[in-house]
């Protein structure tokens, strides 16, 4: 098991450390501020109305009736507040010429999903405004509504009938016109005659983030400025668009983000229910709290993933990849959310994901449907990509007649090659695939399972046994800014960081990133405490706050540890480098003679010192400071990364199938990943483990469907199979270390890396399972009904089909899974 300790010694080194987080006690004992626990005198509460329909003009709204209810203080509709209510921004149009519709928080005239707000009850309690928004009337005239993102291609019915199309643009990366590559049309051309040529079409299933706590938002502006609460990941950017749709001046917007819990991309947005807030509190001249149900976190706030991928990948005989071309086809929902066009941009990097070869083209053709707008949902660009490539890379051993760990080594980049600048254009700085894949093949008991297997096959078993096979790397460490200028994306990508050295020993620490559950108070305080040589205990960290911490670009992309991190690295040498002269000065010693370690300022080859906390403390006196100086030593730190990071990693599942119900169960789950150097393993323990549960959701069981009237059906969880603790089975991981070349502290990022390896570990084991059968695919969620229906569609070698009550062929008193006692736990062991 990972090990805790929390002895507070200061001298031991903290980076590495499986500390518990700072923040956990007040979080998990209710101690803490979410910003629906926020009350503030004469406050209102807000309800939203929000259309049934997915695409409708709004001819009539009547409101007499929730005027009048008990309680309510006011009613408006997207007219009564339109000089004020803004529009919601897309910071990323990804090319000149893209069609980006109109989004006003509340619409006028016409509503392009169901579930877009049409009016805004206010009223003293949160109840009475539910109740009353039931009596708001509207009159629709129902439109034709797009709801297939191939027949949104063919522009037979419209999203935004003002557009003319629902094209919102097209993108394409070539490595023959980039320079980083040759012609893939010759290369599939050439394998056409003496090669191998696969074509496979994937789905990326419509996702919808899940975070614990629902958004909420509360404003009040009463004071000089206006202060909004939001459960958000970007409380900085959110502050941005404020004033950029409003009008109201930057400085007069204070944003806080308070404990939030949960993002997973799904915060990661200027949403309509903040504008609609602002602007009834700014009409009403109250404070005003605005907290969705769960159900209006299904419908409305943003989902994620929703792709056609459709691939061609190119060999020679022997399995040596030669070309791949890419043509996705991307659903943005009715709107162009505020990264939302470039989330399958930001695929195009990474479809080559650890692999060399020398052709390879990237298209993607955005699409607007009257369905729920879709953004960044954990992994963003990345999980799709890998899950794409790593299918495929099944599919070529498999006509190769090789295992798919032997494909995966043929065409991998070999550890000696680094740094390695791949065909799409990106330079990989460090890596180590044989060694990630080695340690996980021994912890799997790979062979054994592949005995086993065979063993499976051989005796016509009913529960047959897959075991699926990803390799994958990401770019982490969003982003330099010249790249995302280079983009067209609206911001930098830099990151900002603050050390207040105060009197009484403790130093403050104020960060730009903005966390949501991922333990940034802990980590930051092991990286201070180690740079400056003081006790752990005696850092603070503030953020989300922009009026503490005026610059910051968030959280998002797993950018908080690599950008973040550094800029706190170069604070706290700035402070180091100030203080070294304050102690010159008390020490009577020049500054150049001076060494600092631990803490402590020392004359070379004297015992004479002093430590950083007693520089601090005089120079808060300023009785004896060299002459001229200025008596601070805080220091401050923006920090712009030079390039990504590119954690990586193998994971491999085990799931058995009953070939006679469809029913699948996990066997055995093990992954070894590169993330650089750990700074708190028991961190990154809990978030390997919530990103493979996320993984393995959508791969089995989640997915947003809507009817043909464009309502969604799985708007609860009721019909949205989000997965809990019980679902899953104890994982086995553990960690090879390359550090990160393009940071001091070496770094790559964790938190996306589960979600992004696991799906295609477990779609490609369900698959093994059953490609004796003729089976090649089956489409996400792999449900029990899915894989039965594809037994049953494979041809003349299965078996009989299932009596309707088959039950699973599962020994009924097996674990559901290995023996977790001869498992290694622990990405800090």
């Amino acid at each position: 098991m990972t090990a805790v300790d929390d002895r507070p010694e200061a001298k031991t080194a903290e980076i590495g450390r499986a500390r518990r987080r700072k923040e956990d006690q007040r979080l998990i004992t209710g101690r803490t501020k979410w910003t629906d626990n926020i009350q503030l005198a004469g406050m209102l509460h807000l309800a939203m109305v929000r259309s049934p329909l997915a695409h409708a003009t709004i001819t009539n709204i009547d409101t007499d009736a929730a005027r009048s209810a008990p309680g309510v203080i006011a009613v408006f509709t997207g007219a009564d507040i339109a000089d004020i209510q803004g529009v919601n921004i897309t910071a990323w149009p990804i090319t000149a010429d893209q069609k980006t519709p109109d989004h006003l928080p509340m619409p006028l005239e016409r509503v392009a999903h169901a579930g877009e707000i049409v009016a805004v009850v206010a009223a003293r309690t949160a109840a009475g405004a539910r109740d009353a928004a039931e009596l708001v009337d509207v009159d629709y005239d129902a439109l034709p509504a797009v709801l297939d993102l191939k027949e949104a291609a063919t522009d037979s019915v419209l999203a935004h009938p003002s557009l003319g199309t629902n094209k919102s643009a097209f993108w394409q990366l070539d490595s023959k016109e980039g320079g980083t590559g040759e012609d893939v049309d010759e290369a599939i051309r050439q394998a056409g005659i003496d090669g191998i040529v696969i074509e496979r079409e994937y789905r990326q299933q419509r996702l919808i983030p899940a975070f614990m706590e629902p958004r909420s938002t509360v404003v009040d502006p009463t004071g000089e400025q206006v202060t909004m609460w939001s459960a958000t990941q970007i409380p900085h950017i959110l502050r941005f668009c404020i004033a950029a749709t409003t009008g109201l001046p930057e400085s007069k917007i204070r944003v806080i983000a308070p404990d939030v819990g949960g993002g997973f991309g799904g915060k990661l947005q200027s949403t309509p229910e903040e504008f609609v807030t602002l602007a009834v509190a700014r009409k009403l001249g109250r404070p005003c709290k605005f907290t969705e149900t769960r159900s209006e976190t299904m419908v409305s706030a943003h989902h994620g993933r929703d792709q056609w991928q459709k691939l061609t990948l190119c060999a020679e005989k022997d399995g040596t990849v030669t070309g791949l071309k890419v043509e996705l086809m991307a659903d943005l929902g009715a709107y162009a959310a505020i990264v939302g066009g470039g989330v399958p941009v930001l695929g195009a990097w990474m479809f080559n994901s650890i692999y060399k070869f020398p052709a390879y083209r990237f298209n993607t053709t955005n699409y607007y449907t009257n369905k729920t707008w879709v953004d960044a949902y954990r992994g963003a660009g990345r999980p799709e990509a890998t899950y794409a490539i790593e299918r495929l890379m099944d599919e070529l051993a498999a006509e190769v007649g090789v295992d798919p760990l032997e494909i995966r080594e043929k065409n991998w980049i070999k550890h000696e090659e680094f740094p390695f600048t791949t065909v799409a254009g990106m330079t990989y700085d460090s890596g180590n695939y044989e060694a990630a894949t080695a340690k996980a093949k021994e912890l799997f008991g790979y062979d054994e399972l592949r005995a086993e297997q065979q063993q499976r096959r051989d005796s016509g078993d009913p529960v047959q046994l897959g075991i699926g096979v990803s390799t994958f790397t990401e770019m982490c460490g969003l982003a330099p800014s010249r790249v995302l200028g280079s983009l067209n994306y609206g911001a930098g990508g830099w990151e900002s960081a603050s050390i207040r050295m105060l009197a009484t020993g403790t130093v403050e620490v104020i960060t730009g990133t903005s966390p949501h559950g991922q333990g940034h108070e802990t980590a930051w305080s092991q990286i201070v405490a180690d740079r400056l040589g003081v006790p752990f205990e005696n850092v603070e960290v503030l953020h989300g706050d922009t009026q503490i911490a005026s610059k910051g670009m968030d959280s998002y992309g797993s950018r908080s540890l690599v950008v973040g991190g550094e800029a706190l690295v170069l604070a706290a040498d700035r402070v180091i480098e100030k203080a070294k002269v304050f102690a010159a000065h008390m020490l009577e010693a020049n500054a150049d003679d001076l060494e600092f370690a631990e803490g402590t300022f020392t004359v070379k080859g004297t015992d004479k010192g002093i430590g950083l906390t007693d520089v601090a403390l005089a120079t808060f006196a300023g009785h004896n400071l060299p002459d001229g100086a200025e008596p601070t030593i805080d220091a401050d730190a923006t920090y712009d990364p030079v390039n990504f990071s590119f954690p990586h990693g193998t994971h491999l599942c085990a799931m058995e199938v009953d070939t006679e119900t469809g029913a699948t169960k996990m066997r055995k789950y093990v992954c070894v990943d590169d993330i650089g150097v750990i700074i708190n393993p028991l961190i990154v323990e809990g978030q390997v483990h919530g990103g493979l549960v996320q993984g393995i959701a959508q791969a089995l069981w989640e997915g947003a469907e809507y009817d043909e009237q464009g309502t969604l059906v799985s708007g609860s969880f009721v019909d949205y199979t989000l997965p809990t603790s019980a679902d899953t089975i104890s994982f086995i991981t553990d960690h090879t270390t390359s550090p990160s070349t393009s940071n001091t502290l070496g770094t790559k990022g964790v938190g996306e890396a589960g979600t992004i390896a696991s799906t295609p570990a477990v779609v490609n084991a369900i698959v093994d399972a059953l490609r004796p059968r003729g089976i090649n695919d089956i489409t996400m969620p792999c449900t029990p009904e899915r894989v039965w229906t594809a037994i049953q569609s494979a041809g003349s070698n299965q078996s009989e089909p299932a009596p309707a009550d088959a039950q699973p062929h599962f020994q009924a008193d097996s674990a559901n899974q290995d023996d977790p006692g001869t498992a290694t736990e622990g990405a800090g062991e």
